[in-house]
C-alpha cells in the first residue's frame, strides 16, 4: 500500500513538472518608439525549456473592432513572410534560443518605418505540447518638424485701434506627432487674455500624414510694444522625449500720437551772429512723426516739415520759434519753443571824421559802434598799432602825426564779428622837404630817377629846377610824377646824368614855399661795341660778349708765354719785380723774397728727371 502511495505521489510530481515546463510564457515591451524613415527593431523574449515550434507575427491597428492580420509565419522547418500586406519586402525575422536558460529571443526588423507602421505588433509563440504565449507592442512613430517660420505684420499698428490687432503669423510643417506653438514677448509667454491677447491657432493634415501648424497672435498694443521682441516656440516629440526650437525675434511698427515737442538747433557755438545760418529742427515724441508748423512773432514760417533753416540772420531774428503739431485722430495738440540770439555790431563811429589840425596842437579821437556784446578796440596807422582803447588823444601833433587812422573793432567772444572805420588826420604848415633821394642808373643812356618827398597841409605844389654845374645851363627833364600820400606828396623826375648836375626840388602851399638842393655826379657810359643799342639788355650782352673775347686772348697769350718760357726762347734776366725788391728792402727782405720766387718757379721748371732749377740757373746754362 505505501509503494502504490508513493508510486502515485512521484506521477502526480512528474505531470505537475511536466505541464510546468510545457507553459510558454511570451515579454514584450509596452511601447516602443522610431522615427519616421529608420528601422525598427520589435524584440519578443519567451520562457520554454524547448525552443519554438511555431512563430507568428501579426499586426492590429489602434481601432478595437478590427481584427488582427498575420505578416509572418514560422513551422519548424518552414519561413513565411505573408505577401500582400504592407510589410511584404521590408520585414525579417530571427530567433534564438538559450537551453541552459529556458530562454528564447525573436526579433523583428521593419526597414524604412512608414507613419502607417503605428500600431500594435502581437508575437505568438508554441512549443512542442501546443502551449501558446502570445505578446503585445505599440510602435509609436515621431518626425521632427521643419524651422519655424515667422511673418511679421508689415503695416504699422496703432496703439488707439480697438481690441487687438494681428502681429505676426507663425508656421511650421511635416511635424509628427503634431507639434505646438507657443508665442513669446521679451522671454514671456503670452496666453489668451480677454480684449489684451488673441492666439488662434490652426492644423492640417497633409496627405503624408504629418502636420502643419500655424498660429496668428493678435494683441492690443500699447507704445512700449515698439522695443519689444516677439517671437515663437515650436514643441515637438521625439523618441527621446521632447525638443524645443524658436523662431528669429521680430519688432513691431507701432503708431501713437505726439504729446510732446522739442525743438534742437545745429549750433557749432552758442553765439549766433548776423550773416549766419542754422538750421532749427522740430522732433515729436509720437511715430510717425506727424506734420509741423514754425511760428515766430505769430508769423507762420516757410519750412520743410520738420526743418526750418534761416539764412543770412538779422538781429530782428532774434525771439522765440514756437513749432506746434494737431492730431486729427487723436485731436491732440502739442508745442514746443526754442529761442535764439542772434548778436550784432554795428558800422563804427568815429568823431571826428576828418581832422586838420597846426603844427603843435592836440586832438581826441573818438571810436564807437553800437553791439549787443562787449568789444575791443585797437587802433591803426599806417598798418601798425598804436593805441587799444576807445580814446585816442594825439598830442604836440607834427607831420608825422598826419596820416590815415583806422579804428578796428572786435567782439571779444566772437572774433569773426569785427568792423573798422579809417579817419584822416592832416597836420597844417609850411612844407617840410625831407631831401632827394637819387635811384640806380641806367647805363645805356645814363637816365636816373631823382625823387623828393614833401610833407604839409594844403598839399604842397611840387616843382624842379635843373642844371649844369659849370655852365649853368638849364637842363630838360625828361619825366615827372607825383603821389600824394596821406601826409604829403612824392615827386619823382628822370633826367639824363651826362654831367654834373645841380637839382633843386621845391615844395609850395599857401603858408609857404620850401626848397632843397642837391649835386648830382655825371655817370660814365658803359663799354659797348654799339654806338645806337636798341634797348639796356641788348647793350650788357654786347658787353659780356666783348670782356669773353678779351680774356680768351689773354689765355692764349699766356699759354703761348709759358711755352717759350720752358723752351728757353725769353730773354734772361731777373724781373723788375725782383730788381725793385733789390734796391728797395733790406738784406732779410731779398732772402725771403728770393726763398718765396724759389718755391714758386720750381713746380713750373721742374724737368722729365726731376730736377728743379731756378730761372737764373737756367739762363745760365743756356
Amino acid at each position: 500500500m505505501a509503494l502504490r502511495q508513493i508510486a502515485l505521489m512521484f506521477a502526480g510530481l512528474h505531470v505537475l513538472i511536466c505541464k510546468t515546463w510545457a507553459k510558454v510564457e511570451v515579454n514584450m515591451e509596452d511601447r516602443m518608439k522610431v522615427s519616421l524613415n529608420s528601422h525598427a527593431e520589435i524584440p519578443c523574449i519567451y520562457i520554454s525549456a524547448e525552443p519554438a515550434m511555431t512563430i507568428v507575427w501579426s499586426t492590429k491597428l489602434p481601432s478595437r473592432d478590427q481584427a488582427s492580420r498575420r505578416i509572418y509565419y514560422y513551422d519548424v522547418p518552414n519561413e513565411i513572410i505573408d505577401e500582400g500586406t504592407d510589410y511584404t519586402g521590408r520585414i525579417s525575422v530571427r530567433h534564438t534560443h538559450d537551453k541552459s536558460i529556458g530562454q528564447g529571443s525573436i526579433i523583428l526588423t521593419i526597414e524604412k518605418v512608414r507613419l502607417s507602421d503605428e500600431r500594435e505588433f502581437i508575437c505568438t509563440v508554441g512549443n512542442v505540447s501546443t502551449e501558446h504565449g502570445e505578446g503585445h507592442t505599440q510602435l509609436q512613430i515621431f518626425n521632427s518638424p521643419s524651422l519655424p517660420v515667422i511673418v511679421v505684420t508689415h503695416s504699422g499698428i496703432s496703439v488707439s485701434a480697438k481690441g487687438p490687432s494681428k502681429i505676426a503669423d507663425c508656421k511650421v510643417d511635416n511635424g509628427y506627432p503634431r507639434p505646438n506653438i507657443t508665442w513669446y514677448k521679451d522671454r514671456f509667454p503670452l496666453q489668451n487674455s480677454d480684449g489684451v491677447v488673441k492666439i488662434m491657432d490652426s492644423v492640417i493634415k497633409n496627405p503624408s500624414g504629418l502636420f502643419t501648424v500655424e498660429s496668428e497672435l493678435f494683441i492690443k498694443v500699447v507704445r512700449d510694444d515698439e522695443d519689444a521682441q516677439f517671437y515663437c516656440e515650436v514643441n515637438y516629440f521625439v523618441p527621446e522625449g521632447v525638443k524645443m526650437t524658436e523662431s528669429i525675434p521680430i519688432n513691431i511698427t507701432v503708431y501713437y500720437p505726439t504729446t510732446e515737442v522739442t525743438l534742437s538747433a545745429n549750433l557749432d557755438n552758442l553765439l549766433l551772429k548776423e550773416g549766419d545760418t542754422v538750421e532749427i529742427r522740430c522732433k515729436g515724441n509720437g511715430n510717425p512723426q506727424p506734420l509741423f508748423t514754425f511760428k515766430h512773432k505769430e508769423e507762420v514760417l516757410r519750412s520743410e516739415n520738420d526743418l526750418l533753416i534761416l539764412e543770412n540772420l538779422k538781429r530782428s531774428d532774434s525771439g522765440t520759434y514756437e513749432c506746434q503739431t494737431f492730431d486729427l485722430y487723436t485731436s491732440q495738440e502739442a508745442h514746443g519753443s526754442i529761442s535764439i540770439k542772434v548778436h550784432y555790431l554795428d558800422p563804427v563811429v568815429v568823431t571826428p571824421e576828418e581832422m586838420v589840425l597846426d603844427q603843435g596842437g592836440d586832438l581826441t579821437l573818438t571810436c564807437n559802434a553800437l553791439s549787443s556784446l562787449p568789444v575791443f578796440t585797437a587802433w591803426y596807422k599806417d598798418g601798425m598799432w598804436v593805441w587799444d582803447r576807445h580814446v585816442l588823444t594825439l598830442h604836440n601833433a607834427s607831420y608825422d602825426t598826419a596820416g590815415m587812422y583806422v579804428c578796428e573793432l572786435t567782439v571779444s567772444v566772437i572774433p569773426e564779428l569785427q568792423k573798422q572805420k579809417s579817419v584822416q588826420i592832416h597836420v597844417r604848415g609850411k612844407p617840410n622837404i625831407k631831401g632827394i633821394a637819387v635811384g640806380l642808373v641806367n647805363t645805356v643812356d645814363r637816365s636816373v630817377n631823382l625823387t623828393c618827398y614833401a610833407q604839409g597841409y594844403p598839399i604842397p605844389n611840387m616843382s624842379w629846377d635843373l642844371s649844369d654845374q659849370h655852365t649853368g645851363q638849364s637842363v630838360p627833364i625828361l619825366n615827372v610824377e607825383d603821389h600824394e600820400t596821406t601826409s604829403g606828396v612824392v615827386s619823382m623826375i628822370t633826367v639824363n646824368a651826362t654831367s654834373e648836375l645841380i637839382a633843386n626840388c621845391n615844395a609850395s602851399n599857401e603858408f609857404g614855399t620850401t626848397s632843397v638842393s642837391r649835386n648830382i655826379e655825371a655817370f660814365a657810359r658803359g663799354t659797348t661795341t654799339t654806338t645806337n643799342a636798341p634797348s639796356t639788355k641788348g647793350g650788357s650782352g654786347v658787353v659780356i660778349a666783348v670782356v669773353i673775347i678779351c680774356l680768351l686772348l689773354l689765355a692764349i697769350l699766356g699759354g703761348v708765354l709759358y711755352f717759350l718760357y720752358k723752351k728757353g726762347r725769353l730773354p734772361c734776366g731777373r724781373s723788375g719785380k725782383q730788381d725793385f725788391t733789390k734796391e728797395k728792402a733790406s738784406k732779410d727782405d731779398i732772402i725771403m723774397e728770393m726763398k718765396s720766387g724759389k718755391s714758386e718757379e720750381a713746380v713750373l721748371l721742374q724737368g722729365v728727371n726731376g730736377d728743379q732749377k731756378t730761372p737764373t740757373e737756367q739762363c745760365d746754362e743756356d
